[in-house]
């Protein structure tokens, strides 16, 4: 059936080996990340058995979903204080920053009778999440280690996401200099060092990561096959484990500039279309309601995106193509976080290449 997202299984595990062999000669573990999956179980079995440390998620109800899996749990985004109890019930771990809301969850865990790990983020410069790191944290720790159903496992750091700032030695050793600090200030042992995400792998290509990091949170790479630094596809990775499938609904040569007055196109916007002639156009049964138009590559590169509306994407092709033929895309990462969370982008699994 089409729309569909052709998920190749063995290419997946394959990524994932070659990762935490990578991981592994460097002294570091890897956290599957499997936000862009939403929920999706078929492929987390698939996967997480093959060496990594935790699965994490950004969100509590596919951590549900995921909760008869065997492996420590991981919730990525910072916690709601209002979801306190059911992070502490589906989540061993959460990421966090806010003492208020750490304070909840010691309140939660103390109802459930259960300790709560938890991961303390710092911002490095990247202006998301985390304590930023020229302010004084020890006053946050001190009152973190007195909460008698609270666990702090490690420290973390996210980069990249928000303002683009990349990893390097120097950034990822500040974290480590906080680790010092805390484990020197109060006689403890900080077990989890998280060095960010899939932007962070290039340090580890080039032997450049910090002694002393030893968790990195990865999805896109494993995923798509490249870290997101620089965008470079990771040697020995596959870049298209998804591939997206949508059928020819309509082939016709039309014009390509609309003809009348031009007002708004179905979601408010003016439009903005070159007169190119008459074309080949097709009509897709794929729209926006299921993925963001500029998020997908045609595998053909003859093949143009021009548009389309919630339910139909619009393309240029050659006479070539016809009424029920299928046209191929790759995808990026927020491209593929869409189709992952369409219904109607049916999901087919296959079994090709490498074992």
């Amino acid at each position: 059936m089409f729309p569909s997202l052709e998920i190749n299984i063995n290419k997946l595990q394959e990524n994932a080996k070659n990762l935490i062999a990578l991981a592994d000669k460097c002294g570091i573990k890897l956290s599957l990340v499997t936000k862009v999956l939403s929920g999706n179980q078929k492929i987390v079995s698939k996967l997480y058995h093959l060496g990594f440390s935790h699965l994490a998620d950004s969100r509590v109800e596919n951590l549900i979903k995921y909760r008869h899996i065997p492996i420590p749990k991981i919730l990525l985004r910072l916690p709601m204080a209002s979801e306190a109890g059911r992070v502490v019930r589906y989540a061993d771990i959460s990421l966090n920053s806010e003492l208020a809301t750490i304070q909840k969850l010691n309140e939660a865990a103390r109802i459930q009778k259960k300790k709560h790990g938890i991961i303390l983020m710092f911002d490095l410069g990247d202006l998301r999440e985390g304590i930023f790191y020229r302010e004084d944290y020890l006053p946050i720790i001190e009152s973190i280690l007195k909460l008698d159903h609270i666990s702090l496992e490690g420290i973390g750091t996210n980069l990249t996401c928000y303002g683009g700032i990349i990893p390097t030695p120097e950034n990822l050793k500040e974290l480590l200099a906080i680790k010092d600090q805390i484990e020197n200030s109060f006689n403890i042992q900080i077990n989890i060092i998280s060095g960010g995400n899939s932007s962070s792998l290039y340090l580890l290509e080039n032997k450049e990561i910090p002694k002393g990091i030893n968790n990195l949170r990865i999805g896109e790479a494993l995923f798509l096959g490249r870290e997101t630094a620089y965008g470079k596809i990771i040697s020995g990775l596959y870049s298209d484990c998804f591939l997206l499938k949508a059928e020819i609904i309509e082939a016709k040569k039309k014009p390509s500039y609309p003809i009348g007055s031009m007002g708004m196109d179905a979601f408010g916007n003016i439009p903005k279309i070159k007169d190119q002639g008459l074309m080949e156009r097709g009509i897709l049964a794929l729209g926006k309601q299921d993925v963001d138009f500029n998020n997908l590559i045609p595998l053909d590169n003859i093949i143009q995106i021009l548009g389309g509306s919630s339910d139909h994407l619009i393309i240029q092709m050659t006479p070539d193509y016809h009424v029920g033929d299928i046209i191929t895309f790759a995808m990026n990462y927020p491209g593929l976080l869409q189709l992952m969370t369409s219904k109607y982008i049916h999901k087919n699994y296959i079994r090709k290449g490498k074992v």
